[in-house]
């Protein structure tokens, strides 16, 4: 699930077993689900440009709540001269059937200086701030928490089940194996809503023209 607009880099993507279709859709559904999920108000804030953030305790309880045990740990961190400072970070979280999946970010913060000065304000609260900032952005990359507040909510793309009996029955009336093609690219995603219109007709022409034969 990539974010463009994190603001982070991913260094360490997902990474657990294989597992089953049925044990991916329970991982797909429950990520859309958090990811649904509106934050409430009070845990919402604005920075000094206007735009809108998460507060950390709200993120790390959603977190308890969903993927426990987790866990996240520094892996590495760097000062950029006397601009930034950078934390790598490596978040581990269990997530549904048990899976244990991990993803690593890395998030810079700039560091404050007194006005006219290279004289820093307060070097320690610069790195607290670049931790936070880097777990913030693990938390709402690869555990979708905040989806609301940071514009990437997962859209709910799964057709109804008219739409799946609608089109299972037209695929039905088409070449001897359509049917169980069609279940198939349903039940792993690759036909939804945005494309059922057009599978739909397609499926349609080819109906008619397999029963004129």
């Amino acid at each position: 699930m990539a974010k463009g607009k994190n603001n982070g880099m991913v260094v360490h993507s997902d990474n657990y077993p294989v597992v089953s279709e049925e044990v991916r859709k329970e991982i797909s559904n429950k990520h859309k689900r958090v990811s649904q999920t509106k934050t409430p108000k009070h845990f919402v804030k604005k920075k000094y440009d206007g735009m809108e953030y998460c507060e950390i305790s709200y993120m790390k309880s959603i977190a308890e709540e969903e993927f426990t045990p987790w866990n996240w740990e520094i892996i590495g961190k760097e000062v950029l001269g006397t601009e930034a400072y950078v934390v790598h970070g490596r978040l581990t979280y269990t997530d549904a059937n048990g899976v244990v999946r991990i993803g690593d970010m890395v998030a810079a913060h700039r560091i404050q200086k007194k006005r006219g000065t290279n004289e820093f304000v307060d070097i320690g609260n610069d790195i607290k701030a670049a931790n936070t900032d880097c777990m913030k952005k693990a938390l709402n990359m690869y555990l979708n928490i905040a989806d609301d507040v940071y514009r990437n909510q997962i859209e709910d793309l799964e057709l109804s089940d008219s739409e799946k009996d609608d089109i299972l029955e037209v695929a039905a009336k088409c070449s001897p194996g359509r049917l169980a093609e069609i279940t198939k690219l349903i039940n792993d995603g690759t036909l939804h809503s945005e494309n059922y219109k057009s599978s739909y007709a397609k499926l349609k022409r080819e109906s008619e023209s397999w029963f004129s034969i």
